[in-house]
């Protein structure tokens, strides 16, 4: 046994690295934990760092481990290598990688920045901290907006995580709508907090008709949704805007493409005090200007209810990633906002697996608030939204957007 350490030691200790060379870490893990034979084929290896990180009490261990190897042997998933190699040596540069990686993971740093790439709905998009990671409960809000069809209250069906759904749902909605396509080849979206591009790029690729005006008030965010666009050639046909949706008069730079057929976002939506009972991966790592909500998680989800009307077609629709208790909040604040002409009509179950038709607590349902607990909620307009600005001052606004909002303007070439 201790001759296996020696020689998995010096193999680690070994000059060089994967991609230029990456430092070596401290190697108290490896250690604490004895190598076993076989240890230096990929099998052993995502065995030996699933009992590490069960050991230290990080999450989905297994998964960890088997993405970690999975990429340093150049695979997306452990099941996509040939089984002939998994149980063959690697070489020391690897061994070295992921020991590496797993350092970094026990730090809990997310598999997602780890890898520095994730698939979202089929997709390969790049990943880069602090910009919010995709979660599977979005890839569904993405397909909700194509699969017919949603009913108002309808929650029970088992399905896809939020994220996913979130996708999914929109997809419904375009599927329900032919004359949208009929009239001008595709619906044109809004995507408010773009974040990686991962909702945006995910309908654009499944309505290749569709464009998208994706915003977000992060420079971070909106050049890597321009990256990732241009990874997955999709460049041409979506617009990345800096926006804050908080600013005064900010809105004024998306009137020239208004009137939209939907809006759809994952807002930051966590209840403040909430914040700090979140994963170590989250609190740690992601910008908390993307999960923090305000008090009761509705600052952004408000604001965006309140520019809506604004830019939506008649009958428009607003697609959001919520928390479980937002949908009876989110009811209460239509009524005192009439005028808005809002009609909340359609909730979804949230990604933990409950269905949520009234507002149960954390109490009720025994479930912690946290992100990777969420619903999804559709709003329409109820009547014919009106033009906010004469074609003088809106033909002036157009003039200057571009140069008003300067080259952080990724203008695609329709």
């Amino acid at each position: 046994m201790k001759l296996w350490a020696r020689m998995l030691w010096a193999l680690l200790s070994g000059p060089g690295g994967r991609r230029g060379g990456i430092p070596c870490l401290a190697f108290s893990s490896w250690q604490s934990h004895p190598p076993l034979a076989g240890l230096l084929s990929p099998i052993g290896l995502v065995s030996h760092w699933t009992r590490v990180f069960e050991k230290r009490g990080i999450p989905e261990a297994r998964e960890s481990s088997e993405y970690i190897v999975a990429h340093v042997l150049g695979a997306k998933t452990f099941q996509n290598l040939k089984p002939v190699l998994w149980t063959q040596p690697l070489t020391p540069q690897q061994l070295q990688c992921i020991q590496v990686l797993c350092s970094r993971r026990l730090q809990r740093v997310p598999v997602q920045y780890i890898l520095g790439e994730w698939d979202f709905r089929g997709l390969s998009l790049k990943m880069v901290p602090p910009v919010f990671i995709p979660r599977p409960e979005t890839e569904a809000l993405t397909a909700w907006v194509s699969l017919p069809s949603w009913q108002v209250g309808t929650n029970s069906d088992p399905g896809p995580s939020a994220s996913q759904e979130l996708v999914e749902w929109v997809l419904e909605e375009v599927a329900q709508r032919p004359n949208v396509v009929e009239a001008q080849g595709g619906p044109l979206i809004l995507e408010v907090g773009c974040g990686s591009g991962a909702i945006s790029l995910s309908l654009l690729s499944q309505l290749p008709q569709s464009q998208v005006i994706a915003v977000d008030k992060e420079e971070a965010a909106i050049n890597l949704t321009y990256e990732n666009a241009q990874r997955l050639r999709l460049q041409n046909r979506i617009q990345i805007i800096p926006f804050d949706v908080t600013s005064v008069g900010s809105w004024t730079h998306l009137l020239p493409w208004s009137p939209m057929d939907l809006i759809v976002s994952n807002p930051p939506y966590v209840f403040h005090h909430d914040m700090e009972q979140l994963a170590p991966e989250i609190r740690s790592y992601e910008d908390p200007v993307a999960l923090d909500g305000g008090e009761e998680g509705m600052d952004i989800i408000t604001r965006i209810l309140t520019l809506a009307p604004q830019f939506l077609k008649d009958s428009g629709s607003i697609f959001l990633e919520v928390e479980p208790r937002h949908p009876e909040l989110v009811s209460n604040w239509l009524q005192s906002h009439p005028d808005l002409c809002l009609n909340l009509v359609a909730i979804r179950r949230d990604f933990c697996g409950r269905c949520f038709d009234r507002l149960q607590t954390r109490e009720q349902t025994g479930m912690p608030s946290c992100i990777t607990c969420s619903t999804l909620i559709v709003l329409q307009t109820s009547e014919p939204v009106l033009q906010l600005m004469c074609p003088q001052i809106l033909l002036a606004t157009m003039e200057n957007t571009e140069s008003t909002l300067g080259t952080r303007v990724y203008m695609g070439s329709w």
